[in-house]
């Protein structure tokens, strides 16, 4: 079993979404949770190569792990207790979250513009200010978050109307208390591509870089991203059983004919969903027959290594999820190599 990242469809990606952000430098590429799956340290060496030089991740283990490759490092959702690395910055969730970085942390504000999950609330945003001054921190943005950038509703622009809104406050407070000039983003993959005309300091951009952006054909028209992960099971075992055979657990799988059978190195103790059992047809029209165990999964096939997806969010639709889950389901102990289309 192993994983492929296409190289030259990442840079394709990244060609696309540096059309949108009129620049490489406003790309913040976010690479939580294993780069959604990719793998964190390859993908952060590719992202270099091709010239990326921001970074967002969830924690400080993530921007530890990719310091050597970025020079500015966004940590969504953890704070340190003695001075970072001048690469990172940190995101002050809460007015709470404020007196948990020390003295000189440089720091992120995240607003509450319609998500209600993360940032402080508007009105909070005096409060905020006060409490960075007097814990000597060093405010270098704002941001805020979009709850339905990939749907088809007015939100967006309720929620972009918010930001201008807080960028207005926000820039009264700044020159109140003698902070430095702010800088402001709010657009993720899917709000990036409703943009016209991007015109914020960057973008945090995931999915798309990844190839798995979906957006209704009503909001625009999707650009034509390729997917940079393809998964492939290799074989255990092969065997030819009789009609009236069952296969694995519960002997569910009952075989209607003569029929060759593959055991792969695949299952869900891999990431690949149980829920696929019985049902589930590769890329190449194969089907598998039986449960899927926890380590093992059979195909009617005689393959030696089989392709099990290679568009995450064609598998997704299968089992009524996203691409994303699909993604990040995926074990970080599976070898994944860099291949380039010829």
């Amino acid at each position: 079993m192993y994983i492929t990242i296409n190289k030259t469809n990442f840079f394709h990606n990244l060609d696309i979404i540096a059309q949108k952000t009129k620049s490489k430098d406003k790309i913040a590429l976010v690479l939580k949770d294993n780069a959604y799956g990719h793998g964190l340290k390859l993908i952060a060496q590719l992202a270099k190569e091709y010239g990326i030089t921001k970074a967002v991740v969830q924690t400080q283990e993530e921007a530890n792990i990719i310091l050597d490759y970025f020079d500015y490092i966004l940590v969504l959702a953890d704070s340190i207790t003695h001075p970072s690395h001048p690469s990172i910055r940190y995101t002050i969730n809460s007015l709470e979250n404020i007196s948990n970085f020390p003295k000189g942390t440089k720091v992120h504000l995240k607003v509450d513009t319609g998500m209600h999950r993360n940032g402080i609330m508007p009105k909070e945003l005096p409060q905020a200010f006060t409490l960075i001054k007097q814990h000597s921190l060093v405010l270098e943005a704002i941001f805020t978050h979009h709850r339905s950038a990939d749907e088809l509703t007015s939100e967006w622009f309720w929620q972009n109307n918010n930001f201008e809104e807080i960028k207005k406050t926000t820039q009264h407070l700044r020159k109140q208390y003698n902070f430095n000039p702010l800088i402001f983003h709010k657009d993720n993959s899917a709000s990036l591509f409703r943009t016209h005309d991007f015109n914020e300091d960057f973008a945090r951009v995931g999915i798309a870089a990844y190839g798995c952006l979906e957006l209704p054909k009503a909001l625009c028209n999707t650009p034509l991203l390729k997917p940079v992960l393809a998964l492939y099971a290799q074989k255990i075992a092969t065997r030819t059983l009789p009609k009236g055979s069952r296969i694995g657990y519960g002997g569910k799988g009952i075989l209607t004919k003569n029929t060759t059978i593959t055991t792969y190195d695949i299952g869900y103790g891999d990431g690949f969903f149980r829920s696929l059992s019985h049902k589930y047809i590769t890329p190449e029209g194969i089907k598998i027959i039986g449960r899927i165990s926890m380590d093992n999964s059979s195909f009617i096939s005689d393959k030696d290594e089989l392709l099990i997806f290679n568009d995450a969010n064609g598998i997704a639709k299968q089992i009524s999820t996203i691409g994303y889950e699909v993604l990040t389901n995926l074990k970080q102990n599976i070898k994944r190599k860099v291949i380039e289309n010829i």
